[in-house]
């Protein structure tokens, strides 16, 4: 009996990859390049580069405060980034009336906000702490662990149903980050600490899983709720614990800065960079997905090295051009073939806003207040929306 079950089970798995396949070849067949290379493609991929320009931005300005002005205060810069959300944000989410109201909302959910604010402060602070023990190389590499993670979690949560090429357009990206940690080693870049390089790596995994869990939870409101409830109660917890933690950490560092004209500009467009990275990011990830918006976030390293050679004198080498080319590709490949979700195949009412309305409470009056009023409004007159389609799952901080 055990070895006709096993012989099922394989014949199974066999037929199984067989069909993967053969839809693959039959994609490659039927391929079209006016269905792969839409506007909305065009659209998603010039935004995630956009993102990754803004963390480019960051980047530099904490470069030169550290390396110019000596300062080396992550969490008084992460504070202003909070503050800029809770007064544009939370002031929205002030003004709101009726069921949406920022009350109502702190009233069922500001636990999951809390631990929501906790682990996004924490993802920002670890992989800057990591710079005190381990390399460059090594926080490059490993921090794409949060792709893999992303995945998972989308698996779980957002029941993403990835297909064999998705993975390969994620071995593809991943390439081509390899081929920059090359180059920067060819070229000498290999800076960095190395007086506890378990540590550093280990804080370079947490931080990544934090991003991942973050960047879920992200998208699971942006695509369920709304951009302006997850900015505004993000924002507001942010500013409490990274407020909490600048006074515990930084208590000697933030009294030592030398204050010029130069160290508030910096500051100010480190803040405003990650402003602005915050306030577009739930924009590129309702158009895709957290883990497309984070592939296209893998060119981030490279414009900065090539900001870098102009402003910090960097050798240049070609391999950087062909990294940008191949993360390029990969992440063509990944939104060439939408993501279909577990709903896709089943009822409507097992799409993933019903799963989490009837986990979240019995009673379904108390469920749909979940959604704001405006979006209740929209779907009582034009009928059942699903909240994830097969087009919408195709896409740090």
């Amino acid at each position: 009996d055990d070895t006709v079950a096993k012989r099922s089970e394989d014949s199974s798995r066999n037929a199984s990859e067989m069909n993967e396949r053969s839809r693959i070849l039959l994609w490659i067949r039927e391929f079209n390049p006016k269905q792969v290379f839409t506007w909305q493609l065009a659209k998603t991929l010039a935004m995630g580069q956009g993102l990754a320009g803004l963390i480019c931005g960051t980047a530099i300005t904490s470069q030169f405060l550290a390396s110019n002005f000596h300062v080396n205060t992550p969490m008084l810069q992460s504070f202003l980034n909070y503050l800029l959300l809770t007064v544009t944000y939370t002031t929205m989410l002030l003004c709101r009336t009726g069921d949406g109201n920022f009350l109502q909302i702190l009233k069922r959910r500001w636990w999951k906000y809390l631990l929501l604010g906790l682990v996004d402060v924490e993802a920002n602070y670890t992989v800057v702490k990591a710079y005190q023990y381990t390399t460059i190389t090594s926080i490059q590499l490993l921090d794409c662990f949060v792709i893999p993670v992303l995945m998972g979690l989308s698996w779980w949560i957002l029941k993403a149903r990835y297909r064999l090429i998705h993975s390969v357009a994620v071995c593809i990206c991943l390439l081509g980050v390899g081929a920059m940690v090359g180059a920067d080693l060819l070229a000498g870049r290999d800076q960095g600490s190395t007086s506890n390089i378990f540590l550093g790596d280990g804080l370079v995994l947490l931080s990544a899983s934090l991003y991942a869990v973050s960047n879920v939870c992200q998208e699971y409101t942006v695509k369920n709720l709304s951009r302006v409830e997850f900015l505004g109660m993000v924002g507001l917890f942010g500013t409490i614990i990274s407020t909490i933690q600048m006074v515990i950490l930084e208590r000697n560092e933030i009294p030592a800065i030398q204050w010029s004209w130069e160290v508030g500009l910096l500051f100010a467009a480190y803040a405003l960079c990650m402003y602005a990275l915050y306030s577009f990011m739930p924009i590129v990830i309702k158009l895709s997905s957290a883990t497309s918006v984070n592939l296209s976030l893998l060119t981030a390293d490279l414009f900065g090295l090539f900001c870098g050679i102009f402003l910090f004198h960097y050798n240049f080498s070609g391999l950087y051009i062909v990294s940008l080319v191949v993360i390029l590709i990969g992440f063509v490949a990944f939104n060439a073939v939408p993501t279909p979700t577990a709903a896709t195949d089943s009822s409507p009412s097992s799409s993933p806003a019903a799963t989490c309305e009837e986990g979240c409470s019995e009673n379904p009056v108390d469920a749909q207040e979940l959604q704001p009023t405006e979006d209740r409004r929209k779907r009582s007159t034009s009928g059942p929306e699903q909240s994830y389609s097969s087009t919408e799952l195709g896409t740090r901080m």
